[in-house]
């Protein structure tokens, strides 16, 4: 058969590749259609396509057919594009054909393990104007080279796959925005729930991770002597950098503090990383939470080792999220800032009721018992009536106690931890109704550092709201205990509180609990629960240590 006998022959041939290769819209999946497709028209035993990164002067995906996983993973990293016949042809995008490709001066060898290659037809994929990539086809069946023919009818390939793959990466961007603006959208509903502030913020961190297809999404706030601290870590991999701040002195914080957004192609080599607490050591994208001005805080997003940098389009995406979370976390803080007004004047009028009407009531009575006791003369009553005029004295004294604490503003609040329990359970007999017990075992003040202090207080925080929105129970016992030893042997302090309330029930929402949990095992201790107070064991005991810090 001549050749253009054998060329018209293969025009049906071409036709239904031409179709296939614009059958789908995934990216991936088109690229793989359209080196499978190549290597059936030109008898190719190996096609490969080599997607050109943003600069134009390396490949940022290698996309391959023929050969199998195997073989792949003992070769190790896929080509770059960066050097040898491939960068040549990355940076001179025209169509190359030859007999042996090991011959030719611009090829570098091939790595070990890498299959055996001679003939070589390579020619690149534009879209729309733009070089998007190039095609490279090896090691034709039958042992000879390429041809003349081969390369018409995939030139004729490479056009139509340059509109699939315009098609697919307009899809794919579509998709893209929706998956992150479904992520805002979440974000903004959990910070605006009135919900727990540190689980809204893990939200923040994990969408983050999930949307840039990063090693974690980590969360930073102002911290109160200057500096970022990080207030929420997620990972597929544990990590105990929860409660880390990190210094004003660095560059990346004073870049981030000033609003600017910092994008590091390689923290391994960027002298501006100073430091790697999750050992990820990739490109990071660290974003400042800023909103009408002010920078609420920062918001990175770090890949692992090797992985390819952030692209244009992923950083704006990024920086838009970053930007809504910032504006819902505003929206947020004045939210609490509302509610927490309306409680100081709920406190305030609470304070004026006791101070002028129960006080002086109480007042009242026990000046009309004394009055009784003068007058008696059967001496058990006398002692009674005293007996009720001293609890009178001292439940006056409890009383003008609580009336102080709910007049306290929260600067006035001491530094000590002991101090800070108080007033946690001050305020939560509020919405209950009835004061909490305390109890204090060891050197509570002096023995717990202020971390693991501001943790516990945040874990006695979440355990009263739980069990004011959740247990309906009458009686909450509070322990702090600094005198305890953890299992590893290490002195800690641990945080007892139990109720009688209707305990945690199968199935239910344990956000809360793994929020504790978290706090906890950031710190190096742990969290869990059991019976409460109630008959049989009814309520729920909730346990929460940390070593002393």
């Amino acid at each position: 058969m001549s050749a253009e006998a054998e060329l018209v022959a293969r025009v049906p041939q071409l036709l239904e590749a031409m179709r296939c290769v614009g059958s789908g819209l995934e990216l991936h999946s088109t690229l793989e259609r359209i080196c499978e497709t190549a290597a059936e028209l030109t008898g190719a035993r190996y096609a490969a396509i080599g997607v050109v990164d943003e600069s134009g002067d390396g490949l940022a995906d290698f996309v391959f057919h023929g050969g199998d996983e195997e073989t792949a993973r003992r070769i190790g990293r896929l080509p770059d594009g960066h050097r040898g016949l491939l960068g040549a042809i990355v940076r001179d995008p025209e169509p190359v054909l030859l007999a042996d490709l090991t011959t030719d001066p611009r090829a570098c060898g091939f790595p070990a393990h890498h299959p055996r290659m001679r003939s070589f037809l390579g020619l690149p994929i534009r879209v729309q104007g733009e070089v998007f990539g190039n095609l490279y086809l090896t090691e034709k069946h039958g042992g000879g080279p390429f041809d003349d023919d081969d390369l018409d009818i995939v030139r004729v390939l490479a056009t139509e796959a340059g509109i699939a793959v315009g098609n697919a990466r307009l899809y794919e961007a579509a998709q893209q925005r929706e998956r992150w603006i479904d992520g805002s959208v979440a974000v903004t509903t959990a910070l605006l729930s009135g919900g727990d502030v540190d689980e809204a913020l893990q939200v923040v961190a994990e969408r983050a991770r999930r949307l840039s297809r990063s090693a974690a999404g980590i969360v930073l706030l102002p911290a109160d002597a200057g500096g970022l601290e990080i207030v929420a870590v997620a990972s597929e991999e544990p990590s105990d950098v929860l409660g880390r701040v990190v210094g004003p002195e660095h560059e990346v914080v004073a870049e981030l503090l000033a609003g600017r957004a910092v994008f590091v192609e390689d923290a391994a080599t960027d002298p501006r990383v100073t430091g790697d607490p999750l050992g990820v050591c990739g490109p990071i994208m660290m974003l400042p939470l800023e909103s009408d001005g002010r920078v609420l805080g920062a918001l990175v997003a770090p890949r692992g080792r090797g992985e390819r940098p952030f692209t244009e389009d992923e950083r704006m995406l990024a920086v838009q999220f970053a930007s809504q979370a910032a504006l819902a976390l505003m929206m947020a803080e004045t939210q609490r800032d509302r509610e927490r007004l309306a409680v100081y004047e709920d406190r305030d009028r609470i304070a004026r009721d006791l101070h002028d009407l129960v006080i002086q009531r109480l007042f009242a009575t026990g000046m009309t018992l004394e009055s009784a006791q003068r007058r008696s003369q059967v001496p058990q009553v006398r002692d009674g009536i005293g007996r009720a005029v001293d609890a009178l004295d001292v439940t006056i004294q409890e009383i003008r106690t609580a009336i102080f604490a709910l007049e306290q503003g929260p600067a006035e609040a001491p530094a000590g931890l002991r101090t800070r329990v108080l007033r946690e359970i001050t305020l939560a007999a509020v919405p209950l109704g009835f004061r909490p017990s305390h109890r204090f075992v060891g050197p509570v003040d002096t023995a717990v550092g202020d971390l693991v202090g501001k943790n516990l207080v945040a874990a006695l925080r979440e355990a009263l709201s739980n069990a004011f929105r959740h247990a309906r129970a009458s009686r909450i016992d509070v322990v702090v205990d600094a005198t305890v030893t953890l299992p590893d042997g290490r002195p800690g302090v641990r945080l007892t509180v139990a109720d009688d309330g209707v305990g945690i029930p199968e199935g239910g929402r344990r956000s809360g609990l793994s929020n504790l949990a978290r706090r906890a095992e950031s710190l190096g201790g742990s969290s869990g629960y059991g019976p409460g107070l109630g008959t049989d064991g009814g309520g729920t005991t909730l346990l929460w240590e940390a070593p002393h810090g």
